[in-house]
């Protein structure tokens, strides 16, 4: 058997693993609500096992919205969505600073049995409509291990600066507020998922001591309601990410398990870095979705397992 791919056009993308599970639902249909920041996101995502790992528009964050690519302090337009962080003011309601990313098409949507490529246009709008960047992103499901009780979602993002001045990312950390430094691709968990375990190589530290650290992988254990049951999510960098002659600037971990369960690959925590004009920049993450609760040895000879 192998994996299968559905596709409702100008909807969402669907990819169901062999055993019958919808693993993955990519939506690009455009949000009904601006200040939500229109753009594309992942929900649900499920382990193999049907367990969905994901959340949906929470009632404290109604913005969140499972898997997506943010940027929540962008030359002063939030592509976050939601409250716009203003130091010594705190959260304010600014619609008029929340941006979108738009949905352009498709170059490709290719499927084999045990693997999906989708590589898809995208392009930054500020509020207003003026563009400022074009997105090429990547999606790749693959590594379905039944056995395991695991697959792999590999994300790139491709982002050149359409302006003809810098764009600044930053987050509300760069902005003044401490240990808040969340931006870049973000994953919220699910309610159940809250007081979850988190687990970094080479340390016993849990979420609070590894938020703003830097490292190759982190993961997020939790216990379902409902049922019996525990599932692991693995977030890790590509090499090149942590590569100082190749990074445009350092990733830090955004993570909390409490009062909510989230995990930012953030590229602008600490500091805030400029894009020029014309010029662009890449990153590569992996998404690992376990059914189960792994330990490091076991996370990391998986990761060790799947090349890059």
């Amino acid at each position: 058997m192998s994996i299968r791919v559905g596709h409702a056009p100008g909807e969402h993308i669907t990819v169901t693993a062999p055993g019958g599970t919808e693993i993955l639902r990519y939506v690009y249909r455009p949000d009904p609500d601006p200040f939500e920041s229109r753009k594309p996101y992942a929900h649900p995502v499920r382990t193999l096992a049907g367990r969905t790992v994901t959340g949906y528009r929470p009632s404290d964050h109604r913005w969140h919205k499972g898997l997506q690519m943010t940027a929540s302090h962008l030359s002063g337009q939030n592509f976050w969505g939601g409250n716009s962080y203003v130091h010594g003011e705190g959260y304010l309601a600014l619609p008029e600073r929340v941006g979108s990313m738009r949905h352009d098409g498709f170059d490709a949507l290719t499927a084999t049995d045990d693997r999906c490529a989708v590589t898809e246009n995208l392009t930054w709008v500020a509020h207003g409509g003026a563009q400022w960047a074009r997105e090429r992103r990547g999606l790749l499901v693959h590594s379905v291990d039944e056995d395991a009780g695991a697959w792999a979602l590999d994300w790139s993002i491709h982002l050149t600066n359409l302006r003809t001045e810098p764009l600044r990312f930053g987050s509300p950390t760069t902005a003044g507020r401490e240990l808040a430094g969340y931006t870049g691709l973000q994953w919220r968990g699910p309610r159940d998922f809250t007081g979850g375990r988190v687990l970094a190589p080479g340390t016993d530290a849990g979420a609070a001591e590894l938020m703003g650290g830097q490292g190759p992988w982190l993961a997020f254990t939790a216990e379902h309601d409902e049922v019996d049951a525990h599932s692991t999510l693995v977030f890790a960098h590509a090499p090149e990410n942590l590569d100082e002659r190749t990074a445009i600037h350092p990733s830090h971990w955004f993570v909390r398990a409490e009062p909510i369960p989230s995990v930012a690959f953030s590229w602008a925590f600490f500091e805030e870095f400029e894009l020029p004009p014309g010029e662009s920049f890449a990153y590569r993450y992996r998404i690992v979705v376990a059914d189960g609760a792994w330990d490091r040895d076991r996370i990391g000879a998986h990761l060790a397992a799947l090349p890059w």
